[in-house]
């Protein structure tokens, strides 16, 4: 499908969570707008997250009665981002970031919640919080998309149950419950039921959680403000006129043909955490090839905008957010990988081994950081093979990876060699390729202090973040248990991204700036096409989202707040 016009106030491309904020926004603001997605749906790497944003101070947190302050969060942000890079964008962030979310809950369909209790990944630095910094969207149906609900990004499968049932995290505890109380088990019965009801009528569970809720509310913010979208659409270059942006060369199903915008043109096309020569350019070696994120991020954005004359961030801690993962083929033939987050590596009765046989890292550390020990520890080696050792009474009771608690039989995994399966410790040393030495002597030393819920070779528990990702029933240490009881499992992890950090130089317009550090008239970045505002640190949950959202309305208001510009030359060079 071709736009309805050739020209618009604003062309953003990319629709994911930044992208369609700014689309939102400067429909609301009474401007036209055209969306370009690449793909056939909308959602990109939000629609498979978790869906938490990030947002200090907001009010939300303050009608929950959670404490915060601009104070606090600017120590906090100090103590955990101490470059002085983007630091004008991070005051920016703090100080608009509220406003955002108040403007988007009041204009849009966007409706969030504080989680009261998810604590900052660094809680005993200065200014740290325990929860309602964290805000999450409230469910949403999604036949209120009507026929559009198939344009939005399904979720990973491996993140539903039943070949479709989204599930939030209040129902978890539950569903692990089931058959076991009553209350439980009735409450997973209602779900299952209704569940049941919706594929009826719907390809999938239509009761939408985490990321899939937020990016189906900013689509039916979309829908209802009448944006434009044209899906499956490449652009191919941006038109430049003197030494401003006044619109885009489009290739799609109907052809080629320029549009033109009168007010800007947004880039949020997801990074480039799929373009192979960006990741050779800006990745560490050891980090490989494995990505988290949805197959459209492979560097358009920073393309069309490098070849404008635009600058790239390259100083930063970290090049993207790291996450461990694990691989393995669905059942349809495609590799799947599995983001190891929160479900697992915190829980009691699991350590992390390096190609040695040894632990080297807390495993309930943040995922970033445990990457960032995983690539210390390989020395700048590429392929270098880590893995998570459980037990039996582990993998039975949280599962493991994509492999679901109380999943049985196991054989499955077993035989597709995604799972390593031993009867003895030493055995599965043997199958991993360690010393069985090496193996046996770690899990002896864990197990000889987890019998009492200690960890003193790296004390794991010993904050408020680590205690929360583990069980909170097992005691006295709710992320330590010994390893012990046989057969014993061993799962390969790699290192792996969940979106880049470098990125586009903004200002705190989210105006992507030259060379010269000017801004580029009518070009603007937002989401992991803009560099990062945390400088590839990852200080809590939801600190990609929470900026994405932030400068996606502050693009979106800004473009309202400004003139149009004179009408642009059709044709003009890239």
């Amino acid at each position: 499908m071709m736009p309805a016009s050739d020209a618009y106030d604003v062309i953003v491309v990319g629709a994911g969570a930044g992208g369609m904020t700014a689309a939102a926004v400067a429909a609301t603001e009474g401007l036209s707008v055209l969306l370009i997605e690449k793909t056939e749906f909308v959602g990109g790497t939000t629609a498979w997250s978790g869906g938490m944003i990030w947002i200090p101070d907001n009010a939300l947190m303050k009608r929950a009665g959670l404490p915060d302050s601009p104070s606090d969060a600017a120590n906090y942000l100090a103590s955990t981002v101490p470059e002085i890079e983007n630091a004008e964008l991070r005051e920016t962030f703090l100080s608009r970031g509220p406003e955002a979310i108040e403007y988007l809950e009041a204009n849009t369909e966007i409706r969030l919640q504080p989680v009261k209790v998810y604590p900052d990944y660094y809680p005993d630095k200065p200014g740290a919080t325990a929860g309602g910094r964290v805000l999450e969207p409230v469910s949403f149906d999604g036949a209120r998309l009507g026929e559009k609900f198939g344009r939005l990004r399904p979720p990973l499968p491996e993140f539903t149950l039943f070949g479709g049932m989204m599930v939030n995290r209040l129902d978890i505890p539950h569903l692990r419950r089931i058959g076991r109380s009553l209350r439980s088990t009735l409450r997973s019965l209602r779900l299952i039921l209704r569940y049941a009801m919706q594929r009826l009528r719907a390809p999938r569970g239509t009761t939408l959680h985490l990321g899939n809720a937020l990016a189906a509310r900013l689509y039916a913010s979309l829908l209802a403000r009448n944006v434009d979208i044209l899906f499956d659409t490449d652009v191919e270059q941006l038109l430049i006129d003197g030494d401003a942006v006044r619109g885009v060369r489009i290739k799609g199903p109907s052809g080629a043909r320029s549009i033109a915008a009168h007010r800007g043109v947004v880039l949020a096309t997801g990074g480039f955490s799929h373009d192979t020569e960006l990741r050779r350019r800006f990745f560490p070696e050891a980090a490989g090839s494995i990505s988290a994120t949805s197959p459209a991020g492979t560097g358009d954005g920073l393309r069309l905008a490098m070849a404008g004359g635009a600058d790239i961030g390259t100083r930063a801690a970290d090049p993207a957010y790291w996450v461990p993962a694990s691989l393995f083929r669905r059942a349809d033939g495609s590799q799947g990988v599995f983001p190891h987050t929160v479900t697992d590596r915190a829980k009691p009765g699991v350590i992390a081994v390096n190609a040695s046989g040894r632990r080297f890292v807390n495993e309930a550390l943040s995922y970033h950081e445990f990457v960032r020990a995983m690539l210390a520890d390989g020395n700048g080696t590429a392929e270098r093979p880590f893995h998570l050792v459980c037990d039996r009474q582990f993998l039975w009771t949280y599962g493991l990876g994509r492999i679901r608690p109380f999943t049985w039989p196991i054989r499955r995994y077993v035989e597709s060699g995604e799972l390593i399966e031993a009867s003895s410790i030493e055995a599965l040393a043997d199958s991993i390729g360690v010393e069985r030495s090496v193996l046996s002597g770690a899990v002896d030393r864990y197990n000889a202090d987890a019998r009492q819920g200690l960890d003193p070779e790296f004390g794991r528990g010993s904050t408020i973040y680590q205690r929360h990702l583990g069980d909170a029933g097992h005691l006295p240490n709710p992320c330590v248990a010994p390893i012990e009881q046989a057969p014993f499992y061993a799962l390969r992890i790699y290192p792996a991204d969940l979106g880049t950090a470098v990125g586009l130089k903004t200002d705190i317009h989210a105006r992507v700036l030259g060379k010269n550090g000017a801004p580029i008239a009518g070009l603007y970045a937002c989401g992991n096409d803009m560099g990062s505002i945390m400088n590839g640190n990852y200080p809590g949950p939801g600190i990609t989202l929470g900026p994405a959202l932030t400068f996606g309305y502050i693009a979106g208001r800004h473009l309202a707040q400004t003139d149009a510009m004179p009408s642009a030359r059709q044709g003009g060079q890239a």
